[in-house]
């Protein structure tokens, strides 16, 4: 098993005495492209900050390639690229001075792909020549990716980088991460309300909740085996059930069970039940998945 890049162990972070990180562990291998899904409020901005050093942890530790985060070389931190959620830029600064000030600092600036990825998204030599300031949420949002692809990142952390594009917008984006970015086998977390998205891109799915990472699974296979399981309690109650992630009973009697479980585990079960046709079992989508793992 190759080694892990990013190594998250046991962090907790709260704030005003309130818990948002509580003793999380979570391991990225090289290639991995995860989705990061969680309800607002969930915490995944401030585990984005915690494992770039930008924001302090009460305990625990984060390595990335092998460095604490607190105290990355210049070389680590060229390997890795971010989006905020909200576009953090040098306001007073023209895009064609940004990009400049930034190229200085990064000994692998592709400047042909900047080049490319301005004319393609729309930042003519007038709008270059713009202060920051001027340009729309949209622009800003752009810019904030170019900035953070420029460097051909071997881990690029992006935290709902298209909130702020339109579809349009978002289609380029998407595009340019399919075909260029995931092509170089770089590393991706991507934390997004825009599931749809998050389906055209991402391998893997973590789901946090709770302060910690409540499921980690590849994508298809989840998607594939994901069931909801709903009969009467009589019945279901002392059932165990492969796989099982929650457990909810009604008032009216009746029995919830969330579950991965594959083919043959679901005609085990309807064996043992005798071929009773009180029981319903039925996919899920993702955003019924992220509904029940996360709720």
């Amino acid at each position: 098993m190759i080694a892990p890049i990013v190594q998250v162990a046991s962090i907790s972070k709260s704030f005003s005495a309130q818990p948002v990180l509580c003793s999380l562990t979570w391991d990225i291998h090289p290639g991995q492209v995860i989705g990061l899904l969680g309800r607002n409020g969930a915490g995944k901005s401030t585990l984005m900050e915690c494992m770039l050093g930008l924001r302090e942890i009460d305990s625990g530790s984060i390595t990335i390639y092998g460095e604490d985060v607190a105290d990355f070389s210049e070389a680590t931190r060229a390997r890795i690229g971010y989006v905020p959620q909200t576009a953090e830029l040098f306001d007073w600064l023209t895009p064609n001075q940004l990009l400049d000030y930034f190229k200085a600092l990064y000994p692998h600036w592709n400047t042909t792909k900047v080049e490319n990825l301005l004319s393609r998204w729309g930042f003519d030599q007038l709008k270059r020549e713009k202060r920051i300031n001027k340009l729309s949420g949209g622009e800003k949002q752009r810019l904030s990716i170019i900035r953070a692809l420029a460097h051909d990142p071997q881990l690029l952390i992006l935290d709902e980088p298209v909130s702020s594009l339109d579809p349009i917008g978002r289609r380029e984006f998407l595009r340019e991460l399919i075909g260029d970015v995931i092509e170089r086998d770089t590393t991706v977390i991507f934390s997004t309300h825009i599931l749809s998205d998050l389906e055209r891109i991402a391998l893997d799915v973590a789901f946090l909740k709770d302060g910690q990472i409540a499921l980690q699974a590849n994508l298809d296979e989840l998607m594939e085996n994901a069931r909801r399981i709903v009969g009467p309690s009589k019945i279901l109650q002392h059932m165990p059930i492969s796989g099982e992630l929650r457990r909810t009973t009604s008032a009216d009697g009746s029995t919830c069970v969330i579950a991965r479980t594959n083919e043959e585990e679901i005609g085990a079960l309807t064996k043992n039940l005798n071929g009773s046709n009180d029981i319903r079992i039925e996919g899920l989508s993702l955003e019924d998945l992220f509904v029940e793992v996360t709720q």
